[in-house]
């Protein structure tokens, strides 16, 4: 039995998949059959290892050395938060490879079959502003590499209503063509591209990382500086209030992945595969990272007189054929993160909103076309690090979809579901009108704490009581704590 044919497995009471049912299914969506769980535990981390190798990964670590920090605990703290997301990612990923149900069908059990509609979006929206971003940071490689072989030749005036010269705006719209080559071949050629890219991405960063330790003689003042929390350090005594904000940061980073991988681990092999693939594939990656992000920009002190974070402005002053190496690395990583963080979950979130009309190459379409919409260059351009701050702040925010997720996975339904009754609107998970009020009530109570802060870290407000601005400081966890023991009351008091 394929995909193709599996409405014959889900009873719609005889009626048609496109029929009243059919807001519910398309082939996208739909299980996936046994024969074709074809992920190995390396492909798996493949594909981790190939969305962690990215610049907004990179710099989100460097920059807890400014921020005070040695660069051990730099890279533990990196190491730590990417511990205690795993544990979501692999409860959740559970469900995926058990049922070989996608992240927007998953969530009918708890949100209720309509109610799924939303919350997937919820997830799906931070997926588009990150493609865009993401896409824009390739293009600008790619723009740098033609301006390198070209001696700046391509350099112009900014188009009108853009703000751009023509070269940046080709460049981009290069570097999106890329994306939606992968989108219309589909979700294999995704999992081929993370498998073979992976090792490539590790050598190169390796290679930046014994260049800046060649070229500057040693790590430079790496190793001998030492933290400023420490006593007659210039933070004396706030360890603290830069490691808790650090560590959400890091949770939160792949705070969205934790909640739409099943999207990926319904193609593992087992529970197996999915729990090995992950464990290899993100932790130590991530730390591995971390130390080199620490290390490189450690190097470049002694190298060009400034510790530089960002890759992009290192491999502008390498010069050589080294920089032009460097850049197509830098787009490759960029089109393998955006490709699986922030296209498949927005992608089967609009083929969850009409399956009938839209398919997973549908929605990945959809995505990319608002990526361009947006503009990204002028997001970054009027509000910089806001962008940045506002989503990883919104991801962070996501904590409670997970709480309520695992609660209901594994204390309400004990990891059994009616793959039929996902697909019914008339079935358990339908609740009656398609909308599970406790999943929602559980979801914006958990919201509230951390909305003050969140408002503040986006810009949004000037300031808030301490209080809050200090609960956010642990947005994620407190977010699926209260999401996850206020649903769980709900639910039982409902049984």
């Amino acid at each position: 039995m394929t995909r193709a044919s599996v409405t014959e497995t889900v009873d719609f009471g005889g009626q048609a998949q496109g029929d009243s049912h059919g807001n519910l299914w398309n082939s996208d969506l739909a299980p996936v059959d046994q024969s074709q769980r074809t992920w190995g535990w390396h492909n798996i981390a493949g594909l981790w290892v190939a969305m962690v190798v990215c610049v907004p990964a990179y710099m989100l670590a460097a920059s807890l050395v400014p921020a005070g920090m040695a660069w051990w605990q730099a890279v533990l703290t990196v190491l730590l938060g990417n511990l205690i997301v795993l544990i979501p990612m692999l409860l959740i990923g559970h469900a995926g490879t058990k049922h070989g149900i996608p992240f927007p069908v998953l969530l009918r059990a708890s949100f209720g079959t309509s109610g799924a509609k939303v919350a997937a979006m919820m997830r799906g929206l931070v997926g588009c502003g990150w493609f865009g971003i993401q896409t824009w940071v390739g293009g600008s490689a790619i723009y740098v590499i033609l301006n390198i072989m070209t001696g700046n030749a391509l350099v112009g005036d900014p188009l009108p209503g853009l703000g751009i010269d023509l070269a940046q705006f080709l460049s981009f719209m290069a570097c999106w063509a890329m994306h939606v080559y992968f989108i219309a071949k589909g979700t294999e050629s995704i999992r081929w591209l993370e498998t073979y890219a992976a090792p490539f991405l590790i050598a190169i960063s390796l290679a930046l990382l014994v260049w800046a330790v060649v070229k500057a003689g040693g790590f430079g003042p790496m190793l001998a500086t030492p933290s400023q929390f420490v006593e007659g350090g210039a933070r004396e005594g706030q360890f603290w209030k830069v490691f808790w904000p650090g560590l959400t940061a890091m949770v939160g980073f792949w705070a969205t992945l934790a909640l739409n991988i099943p999207d990926f681990t319904r193609f593992a092999k087992n529970q197996r595969q999915q729990f090995i693939g992950q464990i290899v594939g993100l932790p130590i990656p991530m730390a591995l990272l971390a130390f080199i992000a620490v290390g490189v920009a450690s190097a470049t002190v002694v190298i060009y007189g400034e510790a530089l974070w960002d890759p992009v402005a290192i491999t502008k002053n390498m010069g050589g054929v080294a920089v032009v190496i460097a850049l197509i690395a830098l787009v490759i990583a960029t089109v393998t993160t955006n490709l699986a963080a922030n296209v498949v979950a927005p992608a089967n979130g609009f083929s969850n909103l009409n399956p009938s009309k839209i398919s997973f190459k549908m929605g990945g379409y959809i995505t990319a076309g608002l990526g361009i919409a947006i503009m990204p260059w002028k997001l970054l351009e009027t509000t910089g690090a806001y962008i940045f701050t506002w989503l990883l702040g919104y991801s962070a925010l996501l904590g409670p979809l997970a709480g309520i997720m695992l609660i209901d996975y594994f204390v309400i339904r004990k990891t059994n579901l009616d793959t039929k009754a996902l697909f019914r609107n008339d079935g358990e998970y339908s609740y009656g009108n398609g909308w599970n009020a406790a999943a929602f009530i559980a979801f914006f109570v958990a919201v509230l704490p951390n909305l003050p802060g969140f408002l503040v870290a986006a810009g949004a407000l000037g300031g808030a009581p301490a209080f809050f601005i200090a609960i956010y400081d642990y947005a994620w966890f407190v977010g699926l704590a209260v999401a996850a023991m206020l649903y769980l009351t709900l639910m039982r008091a409902k049984a």
